[in-house]
C-alpha cells in the first residue's frame, strides 16, 4: 500500500512537471513565431571594441583576427591572452604590430587562468588606459562586444545592434544576438558511428540556440529579463563603469559570468535586449565528452547564480513578471535534479510490474495506464519534436517534414543529456570545485598545460 502511495505521488508530480513545461513552451513559442526583423541603425554613431578571450587558441585565432579586422575595419579588437602555452600571443602580437586597432592584453601566471570574467576585466582595464590617452573619448558611445576565439559575428551585426530599439535607446545597457553553429554540415572525424553522432550533436546545438534559446529570449523581452551569453554579448561601456563602481568589477567569478553580467545590469536599472536579426557563428561541439564538460560548467554556473534571486525579487528595477521568470530559470537545474527522482520512480515501478505481474501489458494497452503513457508522450516528447519541425521550416526548408520531425525526436534525447550534466555540476558543488576550464576546439589535438585553477 505504501509503495502504491509513493507511485501515485510520483506519477502526479511527474505529470504536473510535464504539463507545466508544456504550458511554458506554449507561452514562449508564440512571440518567437511572430517576431519581426529588426530595422538596422547606423554603427557610425558608436565606437566598437571586440573583446576576444584566448587560452591556447593558436588553431583559430589568426582566422578570427583576419575576419574581424577585415569585416569591421573601424572597430578595435582586444585579444586577451590568458597565459597560453602555444603561439596565441605571438600571432596576436604580429597582428597588433601591423594594425593599430588590434591590441594584445597579456595575463601571466599565477593571476591568469582564473576564469573568463577575470580575463575580460583585464581587457576592461586596458581599454580604460587606452581611452584615457584618447582626447574627448565618449564612454556612452563606446560599445564592448565579447566574441569567442572561434566566433564570426555577421557583417551586419553592428548596424543591427545600433537600431533605435537596441543601443539607439539610452536605457539599453546590454544586447545579446543570436548564436548559431557554423559547422552543421561538416563531417567530424572518426568512424561511421562517431561521425553520425558528432554531426547530429552539432545540429542539436544549432536547434537549441536558434529555436529554444531564441524563443526564451524573445519572451524575456516582455519581462525585461533578457540574458547575456558568452558569445555575441554587447555592453555599453558606461554601463560597465556603473558595475565597476557598484559591484567592484564588471565581470565576476561565476562559471556563467555572462549571465551574471546581465543580472548586475538589471539590478542597476539598465535594460537588456535581444535580437535574432543578426548573429554570431561559432563551432558546435561534435564530441559528447567535450560537450558534457562544457554543459557541466554552464549548469554549475546557473546553480551558483541562484544567490542573486533575493536581490532580483527585492529590486525596484525588476518587475513581478521578471522576478518570476528569473526565478524559474535559476531553479531549473534544481528542478532537473528533482525531476530525475520523480520520473525514475514510476518508470522503475512500471518496468518491474511489466516483468512480474501477469497481464500487465494487456492492462497497459487497454486501461488507464495506456492513456497516461499517451499523455506523457504528448507532453514529454511532443514539445521537443515541435522544435525540430519549427527549425526545419524556418532555417532548412529544403529538408523534408520527416527530417524535421526526426530532429525533434533527437532533440528530446539531447535534452535528457542535461540530467547527466546537472548531476555532475551538483557533484562539483558538493566537492567544492569551481575552477573554470577551456573547451578544446575541434581542430585541436589537445590542450597544453593545466586547464584552469580549481578551487
Amino acid at each position: 500500500m505504501q509503495l502504491q502511495a509513493v507511485l501515485g505521488v510520483a506519477q502526479a508530480l511527474s505529470l504536473l512537471l510535464s504539463v507545466t513545461f508544456f504550458m511554458y513552451i506554449a507561452v514562449i513559442v508564440v512571440p518567437f513565431l511572430r517576431s519581426k526583423p529588426e530595422e538596422a541603425g547606423s554603427s557610425e554613431k558608436f565606437d566598437w571594441h571586440f573583446f576576444v578571450p584566448c587560452r591556447d587558441e593558436e588553431a583559430v585565432i589568426a582566422a578570427t583576427l583576419d575576419y574581424l579586422t577585415s569585416t569591421f575595419a573601424h572597430a578595435h579588437v582586444w585579444i586577451i591572452d590568458d597565459a597560453s602555452d602555444d603561439r596565441t600571443a605571438e600571432i596576436a602580437a604580429d597582428f597588433a604590430r601591423a594594425n593599430p586597432r588590434v591590441h594584445l592584453v597579456r595575463r601571466q601566471l599565477p593571476e591568469a587562468r582564473t576564469g573568463k570574467g577575470d580575463a575580460l576585466n583585464a581587457a576592461y582595464d586596458s581599454l580604460n588606459v587606452f581611452l584615457g590617452l584618447a582626447p574627448g573619448a565618449d564612454r556612452d558611445r563606446a560599445i564592448v562586444c565579447v566574441v569567442d576565439a572561434d566566433g564570426s559575428p555577421a557583417a551586419n551585426c553592428l548596424d543591427i545592434v545600433s537600431s533605435s530599439r537596441l543601443f539607439g535607446s539610452a536605457d539599453v545597457g546590454g544586447v545579446q544576438i543570436e548564436v548559431r553553429m557554423k559547422n552543421c554540415d561538416d563531417t567530424p572525424p572518426g568512424n561511421r558511428l562517431q561521425r553520425f553522432v558528432g554531426k547530429q550533436l552539432v545540429r542539436m546545438q544549432d536547434i537549441e540556440f536558434r529555436t529554444v534559446i531564441a524563443a526564451v529570449q524573445q519572451s524575456r523581452r516582455k519581462s525585461n529579463t533578457v540574458g547575456l551569453g558568452g558569445n555575441g554579448q554587447f555592453a555599453r561601456l558606461s554601463a560597465l563603469d556603473g558595475l565597476q563602481e557598484q559591484f567592484g568589477r564588471p565581470w565576476h567569478g561565476s562559471l556563467l559570468e555572462d549571465f551574471e553580467l546581465g543580472v548586475h545590469l538589471l539590478l542597476l536599472g539598465w535594460r537588456n535586449a535581444y535580437t535574432a536579426s543578426t548573429y554570431v557563428a561559432q563551432e558546435g561541439l561534435p564530441s559528447p565528452s567535450r560537450f558534457i564538460v562544457q554543459r557541466t560548467r554552464w549548469g554549475q554556473g546557473v546553480m551558483q547564480c541562484i544567490k542573486y534571486l533575493p536581490k532580483l525579487w527585492s529590486s525596484p528595477h525588476v518587475s513581478n513578471l521578471g522576478a518570476l521568470e528569473m526565478g524559474y530559470y535559476l531553479f531549473q537545474p534544481w528542478i532537473t535534479l528533482l525531476g530525475t527522482l520523480i520520473y525514475t520512480v514510476p518508470v522503475a515501478f512500471f518496468g518491474y510490474a511489466l516483468v512480474t505481474v501477469d497481464g500487465m501489458l494487456y492492462q497497459v494497452l487497454h486501461g488507464w495506464i495506456g492513456i497516461l503513457l499517451i499523455v506523457y508522450a504528448v507532453f514529454g516528447i511532443g514539445v521537443f519534436a515541435l522544435w525540430g519541425i519549427i527549425y526545419r521550416k524556418r532555417f532548412t526548408p529544403e529538408r523534408s517534414f520527416l527530417v524535421g520531425f526526426g530532429w525533434g525526436l533527437a532533440y528530446f534525447i539531447y535534452v535528457y543529456g542535461f540530467y547527466i550534466t546537472t548531476w555532475k555540476a551538483f557533484g562539483r558543488i558538493l566537492l567544492g570545485r569551481s575552477g573554470w576550464s577551456k573547451t578544446r576546439r575541434n581542430s585541436e589535438v589537445g590542450v597544453l598545460g593545466p586547464i584552469a585553477l580549481d578551487h
